[in-house]
């Protein structure tokens, strides 16, 4: 992997010089490494260079090949012999083949000799293999010497001479025809070798054999078989494996022959599989045998195909069941349970994994057929009247076992099939239902067990089937009550039925429960009345019961009472009448009695495991007496025994079985009574004598206790692989292993896979001991030190195999004990005397014979010493290790203890003592290199990676020599013990974890590590084992962690690719999990290196990696590999769909989705395409006839194709974040014309294709992904223009196929989760504004109006498949949809608005009922008793829980819909209530009518709603929610506002200061917690409203009180407004102290200044907008005070206001009044300021005089600003802000001095500015100055008239001095100057002389200015001065020449924006 330069040079020779330097060992890793160099090297050297340097080559591989070389190097060596043969010169090759050959004649046993001799064997084999038929004429004397040597062999030579006879059988071909009989003889032996890497070995070389000699799988193939049996018994897993490979590889052959010519005929499936009779079994065959035939079975089929298996499938039915049904193969149950698991594997690994949908539904149909045909057969012999041609109950037993297999394959299909398995229930000739059930009536309860489980698949895969198929089985229940099988399968079926409703989240009807419960009571109740069906009846009604339970707390809350009431009936009342009922009764009633209480305590158990929630203390204390009674029973049951012998025994064991697994999920405390009495009879189940005639079942027993790390060293098969299933009964006991019919109450469980509970004497000892950790640590001491001493005594007593079942027992159960323990306090284990019984019984086991006893006692003293927690007991623990192992001499004893000295410190925080490390690495490196036991070698090794695990940085000091230990027994270990290889593999992984990081350094010390995990590494990947493959890969993925660069992932990724397809589940999974670390750091280089790599696959075009992954993840079973896999791809598409594969990802996902067609298309389709496409490559056809789809897949699972839907919409969500061009069609277009990029918008045809194929399939869950993809796309697509017409938007074109997608799920039989979706996804297609166009709105439209009508229909018979709760999910879907397009279409005036108008008024009503549902179920838990008995409009009361999900999701849109039409109508009550309204089904407040007292009057209706909405809102914004719920407050707010749009709900507001202090907390909370910009311009903007309400309010009182009689008149009106006539504001009772502190809120955050200490602020444009809506609101707040109240809040508001300005007008880019965000601030601020400078409140009596001196302090605030405001637009700001006072404030504020004074300095200051604003403000200062005060005091005196008419000649030559472009303002200042002079006709008469003077003036200089009047004015000038005009003329008699009409048009305005030009 990493390049070697350091070390080997760039030539093809071996640096001898360096070589001979180095130690042996560092040697022999040097000519590895260069080994290793020349492969890679030989193929890309020039060919004149290889023969220039092969004989000085030939020469140093020789030396190496005489040289001993280890496994690795030798088949290392032996392939670079070859290749330099093949490239070089060939010639001499024979040479090498003599000299080989007299190696392996040689008599040379030395200790080395042999690997020479072995290296020498390896090379033959590489040599024939390459060079072929080159070496043909030296074939006869390599094979004859071979063989001879054979003969006298040790098991490696044996070994090494199959695997190269293999290769020379490859590499000559047919031209090794005359030795094929030879090779055959001594395969025959070997296969049968006591070697099993022999074994191996032999199988794979017959393999080879079989392709050239016919005669394997012809003449010879039953002795073949015969063979390959005999090779199964007493084998390992890899011998089944491979073995298994070559008798199903030869069994296809025969069956399709390979070579069609016509001397070969193939045989038929019948003669062929006739070896199946190894399968029935004798007495002798055994369980290894069964299971190695059944592999075979799985390899015969998956070789012949799905198209082969689709074709032949009722014939190979046939066969199977003949099979199961034989009567040798299930003589015992054991054996009976072996092959019913063989059967079902078979069916399941070929049917499950190589057929798609469309050929699993007809296999489903055969199986079906299959189940009916035996039925009938049984039927018609058991109702035959005939006594002699009854049947045997041999033939029912033998068909049961047909149907058990039938029906647990069918039920699994199904379940796969999902929702697409409905054609199934409807097909007639099939009658699916009706041949389950019929089955529900055989005789044998396995079948009608299995029958139910089938039922409950087709519930779960079909949820809509689950109701009806309950009520069959209900009625026929009801129907044959008197019959004891109908009772015993139909109550089995309901149980099954009502257990599938965990699976399925659309539930069943509520009702349904309170049927099935009282079906069960009438059961028990009716159990005693016919002693024929008593047995039956009891066991069904309590499995009804259990099955009720699983319904969850929300069903069973309801009936709990008549539960514990069932349950106080079944025990005695009390202890008394139990010791009574002993006495009475015999062994049937005994039966009855047992079995009963048995299944109410499993009801019990259940209870607790599905409704935790509902055990409360009270609901224990009822039950404690039922349970004392249970538990005293135990002690009772001996007796009975004893009595009726045999006939209750199977039924008390059953019976302790409950008692323990419901005590073990119970607090000890709850039965503190009966602790005695339970721990005696655990004792005895676990040591006693009766017991141990039990078989022990070891294998179900310890895994669980073990550690998970430790199991692989007792052997692959506890390893999850593929043949788990049937693997598993190797190790059962003799009893035989997991069946349905042992335990009926499975039926209930949590489960997808049929469930297969254990016989109930192995599942007891597994409770007793799971109860035995649970309650020892609650008795006393004493007894604690008594019972651990019995156990080591009663073990002590014992020999043999009985001895071990105790150990295995009592060890169990010690470690369960101490595993419970380790989880609570230390020193809970007891006193010290406690410790030693224990460590006994501990160490006997760690020397026991069974290695998975050892590996529970490891794992057992390691918790001990931690439960202990006394470093020095751990130090003697660990000494006591060392000296066993010191004495000790056989394997078992050594290997346990080296593995308990690895595990001691797995709980005490590692080894942190370097002198304790060096002592244990000392042992475990001398006991890891003991090669005469591999088991020492295996389990040392497997300890010292635990001790590299637990040391940390501690091992660093001893990595060294541990990597040169590893290395060392890598290169010398022999392959025919992988386990070794499994631990060293263990070893090195840890070694690089130990490393981590240090791994990338540069150093030599470093890098030579490095170089020998690589070399580690590459050992592992070449080696045989699979195990130790993966292994390489785990090591190297670990190493890929740490040090990226030097892991070279172009020949790690091949590798990987290599096996991606591997038939090993743990190689599978490890090249996945190396692939998803690989591809979420380099992905595309993966890609790269992966693309023609992928094998095995279908089609050629599909050679990329992530379509493999797509074949793969369709095949895969394994819940971990299929996560791995998903995640691979995600990261993979993360990486580049949006960097340039968006179209590869978008195709492969197309593809994908459109798999759905099954394989078989007719061959001369293809050819045609051939001549059609003559460029496309010869062998493509093959590939070619795959698929009718014409995509690179075949009939994908409908599974597969939902993940390829989430992934499209996982691309969908990448574009967002990356380029915008992916959603801007025009942008797009453009640059795909200059670059070569891809964007998503280009393939938006193609996603709505995808979205629709996925809507429109028929698998729900396919369904449900292509509307989320379709709402997707509606989302992010709707407002893309189109750039060809513009107008129009690019999803118009596809409103076809949305109308299309959506229509299927709204017919009658849609599933209502798919409605639900569909619904949402037509509010957003509507609300999108896609379309316009009425016709095809109408469209998608008519699917909702559909939906509203169901909805108004009320509950019809449609929902009574689901629970309640899903009716209401459905609802409100449709009325959240409705609310949704409402939404829209009040925004706009269209069609839309049209479309919903009809409706609204039915509308408006569901939806008040939705949100007064809801608001009731949003009350506290504490006004429950409120909610109404019946429930709501659409809910029922049984499910509460359920809804308030649901209303939760879809309340926020209906409220704002709901408020949107409030404010529509205005509030005003509307009589138009449509006739056909059946709905809301409860009457509710708010409709016309109320359910208490007549009618409500309209202003009571209209105040509920109105305070309804405003509940629900302010609820909501008060409680704390996440992010997602943005949505919902943003829809309260916005129901808020249209509410207070509107008078009448303002008027109600403002008249409740409560109510609106209220909402301000609200809104200040909403503020302070959101950072939305859209939430808080809401919360301000409601605000706003708010205070409208309150002014509108005051106003109102004000008006009123004026209205009333003068006399109050002065008295009352203070009293209106905030702070009344004391000027007091309450916090939290005023509105104006909240809106303050609101305000204040808003505008401290954003300009933090505003506050002592401030920190330095820049705003936003969003930012401007919210200060100025705070400012607008601060202005507006004095007008709602009373005068008092205004005086209070005033100094705030100018602090603000003017801090406000302070801040701005320092800001540089403030454009005082200009353009921008800022600018739009200043404006606000001086607005506001003028408003609060003018309110009406500075003129009050009672508040002037305040007032106007906090005005004068706000002036002088204003003028003292200047100093700091250098900037123009700043003295802008400024002036205007003067100017807003000096106009708008009044003599009493500006003409005090020195303000006075220092308005007119900065007036004279500004006067040198050259901005034309500035002269034009300062114009209008001027203005201010004269004409307020003229209008107000005109002058009096001739001086006066002398001051102001020189101020107006000022002016004139001011108009004449400017530049022309600026004189058009000063004269629109000048003019309304002088017109205001003017004086009416009525005041001029008694003017004072003064004042008429200046009117004559004024209209002289008027007149001469007359052709700049032409202008229009401001009507109230324009008449003013006519009438001046006017009167002139009259009083001087003058001529009319002068005032035209037209002239005297003047245009002017004292506004400051103006901009209208005189000139």
């Amino acid at each position: 992997m990493e390049k070697q330069e350091r070390r080997i040079p760039h030539s093809l020779l071996l640096n001898e010089e360096v070589c001979s330097q180095l130690g042996e060992h560092q040697r022999v890793e040097f000519i590895f490494e260069w080994l290793n160099h020349l492969k890679k090297l030989l193929p890309a050297t020039d060919r004149a260079h290889v023969k220039q340097n092969q004989r000085r080559l030939v020469e140093q591989l020789s030396a190496v090949l005489i040289g001993s070389p280890g496994p690795p190097t030798r088949w290392l060596l032996a392939h670079c012999l070859a290749l330099l043969y093949r490239l070089g010169d060939p010639v001499p090759s024979s040479l090498l083949v003599d000299r080989c050959n007299d190696i392996i004649r040689s008599k040379d046993d030395s200790p080395s000799g042999l690997p020479t001799r072995l290296a020498a064997i390896a090379c033959l084999g590489a040599l024939f293999e390459q060079l072929g038929r080159m070496l043909a004429g030296s074939f006869k004397d390599t094979l004859a010497n071979l063989l001879k040597a054979m003969k006298s062999a040790e098991s490696q030579g044996r070994y090494e001479i199959m695997l190269s006879l293999e290769k020379i059988l490859q590499g000559l071909g047919v031209s090794a025809v005359p030795g094929h009989r030879d090779v055959y003889k001594a395969a025959r032996t070997c296969l049968t070798d006591r070697s099993m890497a022999v074994r191996c070995a032999a199988a794979k070389c017959l393999l080879e054999l079989q392709r050239e000699a016919v005669f394997l799988w012809t003449s010879e193939l039953e002795n073949v078989a015969t063979l390959c049996f005999r090779a199964f018994e007493g084998s390992n897993y890899n011998v089944r494996v491979s073995v298994a490979k070559l008798l199903g590889t030869l069994l296809a052959a025969a069956v399709e022959p390979r070579q069609p010519t016509g001397t070969i005929r193939g045989g038929s499936l019948e003669e062929v599989m006739d070896f199946g009779d190894m399968l029935k079994g004798t007495s002798s065959v055994g369980k290894d045998v069964r299971i190695g035939v059944t592999q075979a079975c799985v390899v015969f089929v998956s070789t012949l195909g799905g198209s082969w298996l689709e074709a032949n499938f009722p014939a190979f039915l046939s066969l199977l069941m003949e099979l199961a049904s034989h009567g040798r193969a299930t003589q015992t149950p054991g054996d009976a349970v072996v092959t019913r698991r063989c059967v079902s594997f078979i069916l399941r690994s070929t049917l499950g994994s190589l057929l798609g949908e469309k050929a699993q539904t007809n296999a489903a149909k055969q199986l079906c057929l299959a189940v009916a045909a035996q039925k009938r057969a049984i039927d018609a012999a058991l109702t035959d009247g005939n006594v002699e041609t009854r049947v045997s109950s041999a033939d029912v037993s033998a068909s049961q076992h047909v149907l058990v297999c039938c029906l647990l394959e069918l039920g699994g299909l199904v379940q796969g099939l999902g929702s697409t398995a409905a054609p199934l229930l409807t097909d007639s000739s099939t009658a699916l239902l009706d041949t389950v059930v019929s089955v529900l009536l055989h005789p044998v309860s396995s079948a009608c067990l299995a029958a139910a489980w089938c039922l409950r698949c087709v519930a779960m895969a079909m949820p809509s089937q689950g109701s009806l198929l309950l009520d069959r089985c209900v009625e026929r229940l009801v129907a044959l009550k008197s019959s004891p099988e109908a009772v015993a399968g139909y109550g089995a079926a309901v149980a099954a039925l009502v257990a599938a409703v965990q699976h399925c989240p659309l539930g069943i009807p509520h009702t349904k429960g309170m049927v099935v419960l009282a079906l069960a009571e009438d059961l028990l109740r009716s159990a005693s009345q016919n002693s024929r069906i008593s047995l039956q009846r009891t066991r069904a009604g309590w499995l009804l019961v259990s099955s009720l339970v699983t319904l969850g707390p929300a069903v069973v809350e309801h009936h709990l009472s008549r539960l514990l009431l069932l349950w106080r009936c079944v025990f005695p009342a009390s202890l008394r009448e139990q010791e009574m009922e002993l006495r009475r009764g015999d062994y049937f009633t005994w039966q009855v009695t047992l079995e009963g209480r048995a299944g109410a305590l499993s009801a019990m158990k259940n209870l607790l495991l599905h409704c935790r929630e509902l055990v409360t203390d009270d609901v224990i204390s009822r039950l404690l007496t039922p349970l004392a009674c249970a538990v005293a029973l135990l002690t009772k049951l001996p007796a009975l025994l004893r009595s009726y012998s045999s006939s209750v025994r199977s039924f008390s064991v059953v019976y302790r079985l409950r008692v323990y697994e419901l005590l073990s999920l119970l607090p000890p405390l709850d039965y503190q009574e009966s602790f005695g009495l339970v721990m005696n009879q655990l004792v005895t189940d676990l040591s006693g004598q009766d017991n141990l005639n039990q078989p022990c079942s070891e294998l179900t027993l310890l895994p669980p206790l073990c550690h998970h790390d430790d199991l692989p060293l007792v052997g692959p098969a506890l390893h999850d692989t593929d043949h788990r299933y049937i693997e598993e009964q190797l190790h059962g006991s003799s009893v035989g292993g997991g069946s349905l019919d042992n335990d009926a109450f499975s039926l209930c469980e949590r489960s997808d896979d049929a469930p297969a509970p254990l016989p109930p004497a192995i599942a007891l000892t597994a409770a007793a001991v799971r109860l035995f950790g649970a309650l020892f640590p609650h008795i006393i001491s004493a007894q604690r030190v008594k019972i651990l001493e019995l156990f080591v005594d009663t073990v002590n007593q014992l020999k043999g195999q009985r001895q071990q079942t105790v150990q295995t027992h009592v060890c169990a159960a010690l470690c369960s004990l101490l595993k419970v323990l380790s989880g609570g306090i230390r020193g809970s284990l007891g006193p010290e005397e406690v410790r030693s019984p224990a460590l006994s019984l501990l160490s006997g086991a760690l020397e026991s014979g069974s290695p998975l006893l050892r590996c529970l006692a490891a794992e057992g003293l390691a918790r001990l010493v931690q439960v202990v927690g006394d470093p020095g007991f751990t130090v003697s623990v660990s000494l006591l290790c060392f000296d066993r192992l010191k004495t000790a001499r056989d394997a078992a004893s050594r290997s346990g203890y080296a593995l308990a000295l690895g595990a001691l410190y797995r709980y005490t925080g590692g080894i942190s003592s370097p002198q304790h490390l060096s002592t244990c690495l000392g042992i475990l490196f001398t006991l890891s290199q003991d090669s005469t036991s591999p088991e020492v070698q295996t389990w040392s090794l497997h300890s010292l990676s635990l001790v590299v695990d637990l040391s940390g940085g501690l091992y660093r000091a001893h990595a060294e020599p541990s990597f040169t230990l590893v290395l060392r027994l890598l290169l010398s270990a022999p392959p025919t013990h992988p386990e070794v290889h499994h631990s060293l593999g263990r070893c090195l992984h840890a070694l690089i974890t130990c490393l981590g990081p240090d791994l990338q350094g540069d150093g030599a010390a470093v890098s030579g590590l490095r170089s020998s995990c690589l070399v580690g590494c590459g050992v592992m990947q070449a080696g045989p084992d699979c195990l130790v493959q993966a292994r390489a890969i785990s090591c190297l993925q670990q190493l890929h962690m740490f040090s990226p660069p030097h892991v070279n992932l172009a020949s790690l990724v091949p590798a990987l690719c290599a096996n991606l397809c591997s038939s090993y589940l743990c190689l599978r999974r490890a090249v996945v999990a190396c692939l998803r670390q690989l591809v979420q750091r380099e992905a595309l280089e993966v890609s790269e290196h992966a693309v023609t790599l992928v094998k095995e696959l279908p089609r050629r075009d599909n050679t990329q990696l992530e379509g493999a992954l797509f074949t793969l993840l369709d095949r895969e079973s394994d819940p971990s590999l299929r996560r791995d896999i998903q995640e691979t791809l995600v990261h993979m598409m993360a990486s580049s769909a949006t960097s340039g594969k968006l179209g590869h990802w978008l195709k492969l996902c197309k593809d994908v989705l459109s798999a759905t067609t099954d394989c078989r298309a007719p061959v001369e389709a293809s050819q045609e395409d051939e001549e059609a496409d003559p460029t496309r490559d010869d062998d493509s056809s093959a590939f070619r006839a795959r698929s009718e789809s014409g995509g690179p897949f075949t009939a994908l699972r409908w599974a597969t194709r939902r993940f390829a839907m989430e992934c499209v919409c996982r691309i969908i969500a990448q574009c967002e974040t990356a380029d915008p061009a992916h959603f801007d069609m025009a942008l797009a277009q453009e640059r795909r014309l200059h670059e070569s990029t891809d964007f998503l918008v280009l393939h938006l045809g193609d996603l709505v294709r995808m979205a629709f194929m996925a809507a429109t399939d028929h698998s729900d869950q396919l369904r449900l992904a292509g509307l989320q993809t379709l709402l997707v796309i509606i989302r992010r697509f709707s407002a893309i223009p189109e750039p060809e017409f513009p107008g129009h938007v690019i999803l118009e074109q596809y409103q076809a196929n949305v109308g299309a997608a959506l229509r299927p799920a709204f017919t009658a039989d849609a599933p209502p989760d798919v409605t639900v979706k569909a619904c949402q996804v037509c509010s957003a297609w509507i609300a999108s504004g896609v379309v316009s166009d009425l016709r095809d709105l109408r469209r998608v439209h008519q699917l909702l109006a559909s939906s509203l009508a169901k909805v108004q229909s009320g509950r019809d018979t449609s929902s009574q498949l689901y629970n309640e709760a899903t009716a209401t999910m459905e609802t409100l879907a449709v009325l959240k949809a409705w609310a949704e397009v409402d939404h829209c279409s009040s925004s706009e005036s269209g069609g839309l608005l049209k479309l919903v108008q009809s409706d609204l008024s039915t509308l408006s009503r569901l939806w008040l009922a939705a949100l007064q549902d809801y608001a009731l179920l949003t009350l506290p838990q504490e006004y429950a008793s409120q909610l109404p008995a019946t429930g709501g409009s659409f809910y029922t009361a049984e499910t509460v829980k359920q809804a308030r999900a649901h209303y939760s999701s879809s309340w926020a849109p209906i409220l704002h819909a709901t408020s949107l039409w409030l404010h529509s109508t205005g509030f005003v009550m509307s009589d138009d209530s449509p006739a056909n309204l059946s709905r809301p089904a409860t009457p509710t407040s708010m409709g016309h009518t109320s359910s208490v007292g007549g009618a409500k009057s309209p202003e009571d209706i209209s105040s509920d709603r109105l305070h309804l909405i405003l509940g629900i809102s302010v609820e909501f914004l008060c409680s704390p929610h996440s992010e997602d719920q943005m949505e919902n407050i943003t829809s309260c707010l916005r129901a808020l506002q249209a509410l207070l749009d509107v008078s009448w709900p303002r008027a109600k507001i403002g008249n409740d200061q409560a109510l609106s202090v209220e909402l301000l907390s609200v809104l200040h909370r909403l503020m302070v917690t959101r950072e939305s910009v859209s939430v808080q311009l809401a919360v301000l903007d409601l605000l706003r409203q708010i205070v409208t309400a309150a002014q509108e309010h005051v106003r109102e009182k004000r008006h009123s009180a004026e209205v009333d009689d003068g006399a109050a008149e002065k008295e009352t009106l203070p009293e209106f407004g905030e702070g009344r006539d004391t000027g007091g504001l309450i916090p939290g009772r005023s509105l104006v102290f909240g809106a303050l502190e609101l305000c204040l809120c808003v505008l401290v955050r954003k300009l933090p200044q505003l506050s002592p200490g401030g920190s330095v602020w820049s705003l936003t444009d969003s930012d401007c907008q919210l200060v100025s809506s705070a400012l607008c609101v601060l202005s507006d707040l004095p007008s709602v005070c009373s005068p008092e109240g205004s005086v209070s809040i005033l100094p705030t508001v100018l602090y603000l206001l003017l801090g406000v300005l302070r801040e701005l007008v320092h800001q540089p880019s403030s454009a005082g009044g200009g353009g921008g965000g800022l600018g739009s601030v200043v404006q606000a601020a001086l607005q506001a300021l003028k408003s609060v400078v003018t309110s009406p409140m500075s003129r009050q009596e009672k508040s002037r005089g305040a007032w106007i001196l906090l005005l004068r302090s706000a002036l002088n605030t204003l003028l003292g600003l200047w100093d700091s405001a250098t900037l123009l637009p700043s003295t802008i700001s400024l002036l205007t802000a003067l100017t807003v006072f000096l106009l708008s404030a009044g003599p009493d504020v500006c003409t005090v001095e020195p303000l006075h004074a220092l308005c007119l300095q900065r007036f004279n200051a500004s006067m040198d500015a050259k901005d034309p604003l500035v002269i034009h403000l300062l114009c209008v200062i001027c203005d201010v100055c004269l004409p307020q005060n003229a209008e107000r005091s005109r002058p009096q005196s001739p001086e006066e008239l002398m001051g102001v008419l020189e101020g107006v000649r000022a002016m004139e030559a001011l108009v004449q001095a400017a530049e022309e472009s600026q004189r058009a303002q000063l004269v629109a200042i000048l003019l309304p100057l002088l017109i205001s002079f003017l004086l009416d006709e009525n005041a001029l008469g008694s003017a004072p002389a003064a004042s008429r003077s200046l009117h004559e003036a004024a209209l002289k200089d008027l007149m001469r200015l007359g052709p700049q009047c032409l202008i229009a004015s401001s009507p109230h000038l324009k008449s003013r001065l006519e009438a001046a005009v006017k009167g002139n003329q009259e009083s001087l008699n003058a001529k009319a020449s002068g005032a035209n009409p037209a002239r005297s048009a003047a245009k002017s305005s004292p506004s400051i924006t103006l901009k209208t030009n005189f000139l």
